[in-house]
């Protein structure tokens, strides 16, 4: 029987048993995104579809998390954390079994819009939840254990993808969410406890929300819809406008509102502004780095989907280990250099495959190899941005401040993913070495500049001796 949560001391046995509930949902959705992105030759398939018409089984999911990740996080701090998990879960799940059932291509993919919001609110909301229930000097550990969990499901996802897939068809990916969401949503309303700002007086700013949901909105689709348009196609260049409008519009509101959307306040915290500032270089190197090295196995090396999914496991599955011990290290010796390292280590593997990688594959012999001391540069950073951003922040204000900065790295991933694809455009009909190297070397000169700035503006210390 599962003891009452109403009294329990800081980091008692509930609250790690809270940690694993709100650690697996987020396991789901992060296996989720990279087994969905595994199966899509067999989605195409089985519905007869373009590849333009497919990619807003992913698009429409993308633009709907980051639109909507702000509003989660402010309502979630307004109104309860605990409130807004488990009808984030049970949205998930209803996404999840819709898209497993789909007739047909747009079904499916209002089916992964549903999915997107729950997962909108799960993202914030997952960390936030749990971090009042452990002390301060914890906290960074608890992140880092998080971001071991992403890292996992970055190395199950494809081999789940490719197993599902082919013993039973690509449906199961989504149908192996809902037993586990049914678990969450039977323990979470046990082992979880009630948190919230408590200055928080409920009056969302209900013209904020709008405007600034459109405007991420906008440019999120803007950002998308680069990758088949161009970059300086019209309808690209008039979305991004409106959507900087809007979201320009939203910081002015902000700043007189009583319980804005976007809490301006986050950003005179030097730890949180300089987080999100070098995250978003960090995010564009992150997804689209993966991505170069799949297609490099797949079009230029002509590898089989076996050994694609096998030569990816190793970084993410050595990120998984590491992750955990860098987030104790910065509970004690602060975020800074534990970022800044992890991130050169992220960069200097990709600038080096400029040297020696070419047309002839060199799968086990040079990329693999290489490839692990990215895995030790993501162990290094990928949970700790979350923690460091975190950092001084209130507890009153997770919800919001973990919000941002999530938006911050969705926004930084299809940057990077619509970079990449200009780069590569022509990689399936004429696959070249060169295009190659130019993508590595954006992938690998983002890492750099987001360690520099890291570096350069991050304050010292742990957020234990900036308080003394």
């Amino acid at each position: 029987m599962v003891p009452s949560t109403s009294e329990r001391s800081l980091g008692d046995r509930n609250a790690w048993l809270a940690l694993g509930v709100t650690t697996l949902v987020f396991f789901l959705s992060v296996i989720d995104i990279s087994a969905v992105n595994v199966a899509f030759p067999s989605i195409r398939d089985d519905f007869g579809v373009s590849e333009s018409t497919l990619g807003w089984v992913i698009s429409g999911y993308n633009v709907t998390v980051a639109s909507l990740l702000l509003v989660a996080g402010r309502y979630a701090d307004s109104f309860g954390r605990k409130r807004l998990f488990i009808p984030g879960v049970a949205t998930f799940m209803l996404g999840s079994t819709l898209s497993a059932i789909a007739p047909s291509v747009g079904f499916l993919i209002a089916a992964r819009v549903i999915q997107g919001v729950g997962s909108a609110i799960i993202a914030p909301t997952a960390i936030a939840v749990v971090l009042p229930d452990f002390p301060p000097n914890k906290r960074s550990t608890i992140i880092g254990i998080t971001g071991a969990t992403g890292a996992l499901g970055a190395v199950v996802g494809p081999a789940l993808g490719a197993f599902l897939t082919d013993i039973w068809s690509w449906r199961g990916i989504f149908w192996i969410n809902v037993p586990i969401s049914v678990l969450v949503l039977v323990l979470a309303p046990r082992l979880l406890r009630e948190s919230k700002n408590p200055a928080a007086t409920g009056k969302i700013d209900l013209v904020g929300v709008p405007i600034g949901t459109v405007g991420v909105g906008l440019v999120m689709f803007a950002i998308v819809r680069s990758e088949e348009w161009g970059i300086l196609d019209s309808r690209v260049l008039a979305n991004a406008a409106v959507g900087l409008l809007l979201v320009w519009l939203l910081v002015r509101r902000s700043r007189g509102h009583s319980e804005p959307l976007l809490e301006l306040d986050l950003f005179s915290l030097r730890s949180f502004a300089s987080t999100n500032a070098s995250l978003g270089l960090y995010s564009m190197a992150f997804t689209s780095g993966f991505l170069i090295n799949s297609l490099l196995l797949q079009e230029l090396w002509d590898q089989p989907l076996s050994v694609v999914g096998v030569a990816l496991v190793p970084a993410p599955l050595l990120a998984t280990i590491v992750s955990p011990i860098a987030g104790r290290y910065a509970d004690k010796i602060g975020h800074r250099w534990i970022l800044a390292g992890g991130s050169t280590l992220c960069g200097l593997p990709y600038l080096l495959y400029i040297v020696i990688l070419d047309e002839e594959p060199t799968v086990w012999t040079h990329l693999v190899p290489t490839s692990l001391f990215v895995g030790v540069g993501v162990g290094l950073s990928i949970a700790t941005w979350s923690s460091a951003g975190l950092s001084d922040v209130d507890p009153a204000q997770f919800g919001t401040a973990n919000a941002t900065i999530r938006t911050t790295q969705q926004i930084g991933y299809a940057l990077g993913i619509s970079v990449i694809v200009a780069i590569l455009a022509d990689v399936s009909s004429d696959p070249q070495a060169s295009s190659f190297r130019w993508a590595w070397g954006f992938v690998g000169i983002s890492y750099l500049a987001a360690a520099a700035m890291i570096a350069l503006t991050f304050p010292r210390g742990n957020s234990e001796s900036r308080t003394t």
